[in-house]
């Protein structure tokens, strides 16, 4: 089996795909489809045995994964008549308004039946165009997953970097505000209890002049009786 995995995307939300292998990449073409950059494009992302083929196109993406024994030109004929079937489709003009998998029953089919016969069958017509694409075209690159996951990590337990690091940094804000409202509470705590300090301690220097109720003072500032 040549083709295993196949998917229409909008962005990040897949609209329809399907699976011919009982083995489940879902999590390996998300990750992959997750780092498609969004101008149009053609690439080849390389994973073990593993080819990750697309066309980026008007925010569209086409995606298969295939064999390494398949090459490019059978993946690249099969996405391209995809695409043409994808535009065709009537339901296809709506579709930046569907949620995720919206397309699923409509167009899954069309995927499941196009993979079935470019892995039984595929036309040669289709694959001397794709042959001249890919001899014409000069962006296609290919890439080895491995350079963007760190060694040992397999990419259906990839953890995106990026994600973790942004959520670091808003953990980090989050903290650093918290600890400022601390030193802020702390701050008028000290400050309210030197001022307490402060008042105790001018009413002790005053009482030892005017006495603890402070009336010797008091008794003082009034006139004397004046005799008669």
């Amino acid at each position: 089996m040549s083709l295993i995995h196949a998917l229409v995307a909008r962005g990040s939300t897949i609209l329809a795909e399907h699976q011919a292998g009982k083995r489940n990449f879902s999590q390996a073409t998300e990750k992959i489809l997750s780092k498609i950059p969004p101008n149009d494009s053609k690439l080849t992302y390389v994973w073990e045995e593993y080819l990750f083929h697309y066309i980026k196109e008007g925010g569209l993406t086409y995606l298969v994964m295939a064999d390494d024994s398949a090459g490019r030109r059978m993946p690249f004929a099969f996405l391209a008549d995809l695409q043409r079937k994808f535009l065709g489709a009537p339901s296809s003009s709506g579709s930046s308004e569907l949620p995720a998998h919206g397309l699923q029953g409509s167009f899954g089919p069309t995927i499941a039946a196009l993979m079935n016969t470019y892995n039984t069958a595929p036309p040669e017509d289709a694959l001397a165009q794709a042959q001249n694409q890919l001899n014409q075209v000069k962006d296609i690159m290919v890439q080895n997953v491995e350079q963007i996951l760190s060694r040992g990590e397999r990419i259906e337990l990839l953890v995106d970097k990026t994600d973790v690091m942004a959520g670091q940094a808003t953990a980090f804000r989050r903290g650093a505000r918290t600890v400022r409202r601390q030193m802020w509470w702390r701050n008028s705590k000290i400050t309210a209890l030197c001022f307490l300090v402060g008042l105790v301690f001018l009413w002790i220097l005053v009482a030892q002049f005017c006495g603890a109720g402070l009336n010797q003072c008091s008794s003082k500032s009034k006139p004397a009786d004046l005799a008669p």
